[in-house]
């Protein structure tokens, strides 16, 4: 089934004058992108499906095969002994193709879509934090291996608020509030005697494993930012974007705390 966007809509349209045009007709089964939707909608010009012609007929298919229904509200016939899925473009599936993915309930989405890419940078975070585990413990720092099982959890906990839609309050980070956090990385002349420094190798591992948490974290903050803006750039779970940056300055702290001895 096609797909149509709205560019490929200005350019069916471009000879045309708008203003005398009432409706456009596709084939039974058309996706539309919402912003092809918006552009019918503004120029006030009805989408009208139809039966495909001989011509549709003996056409070769498009590459996209997805079973689409017409009517967002055609909701499952419980007789029908089949489950259907939602997609952000209006219709249902009876099955989940393979290159969709959940973004939330039945709600199907194309798995580059920017929460799914945003999802799975935390969960690159994850696996980087279990790395860095592993390297603290063969250096002994057992109390460095425990705060990362705490960040750990903590990371999850994130997953589990942006996959349902759950607020992220007031949080404590290893006995920090999100004030402190900030408080103690912006200043760390105040807290550790130190100024704030390049990271290097004579540092030792360390450093340099939490230093590589902390610059995945701020890659996946970045993420998030183009997982829930809008178009003109606010943004829908600031208290997701807010945690990633605390979380990023837990880990300057916890380079401090390396070097000036706290976690031998």
């Amino acid at each position: 089934m096609a797909v149509i966007t709205e560019s490929e809509l200005r350019k069916h349209f471009r000879n045309q004058n708008l203003k005398d045009v009432a409706i456009y007709e596709a084939a039974a089964g058309t996706i539309l992108t919402p912003s092809a939707k918006s552009f019918l909608t503004d120029h006030q010009i009805e989408l009208r499906y139809v039966g495909a012609t001989e011509t549709e007929a003996s056409a070769p298919k498009k590459e996209v095969r997805l079973q689409i229904t017409k009517k967002l509200d055609s909701l499952q016939n419980p007789a029908e002994g089949k489950k259907r899925f939602r997609t952000l473009y209006g219709g249902f599936l009876e099955t989940k193709p393979e290159h969709m993915t959940h973004l939330y309930g039945n709600m199907l989405v194309f798995k580059d879509h920017p929460r799914i890419v945003f999802r799975g940078k935390l969960d690159s975070l994850e696996t980087k934090i279990l790395e860095a585990q592993i390297s603290c413990f063969k250096l002994n720092m057992t109390k460095l291996v425990d705060d990362l099982e705490e960040i750990l959890l903590f990371v999850r906990q994130i997953v589990r608020c942006e996959v349902l839609s759950e607020g992220i309050d007031e949080f404590h980070l290893l006995g920090m509030s999100p004030k402190e956090l900030r408080e103690m990385s912006h200043f760390p002349k105040k807290y550790f005697g130190l100024e704030h420094f390049q990271p290097s190798y004579d540092m030792g591992e360390a450093v340099v494993v939490i230093n590589s948490l902390r610059t995945l974290t701020r890659e996946t903050e970045l993420q998030a930012y183009q997982a829930f803006k809008s178009e003109h750039g606010a943004v829908e779970r600031e208290d997701i974007i807010r945690t990633l940056n605390r979380l990023s300055s837990l880990f300057w702290i916890m380079m401090f705390r390396i070097r000036v001895g706290q976690y031998n």
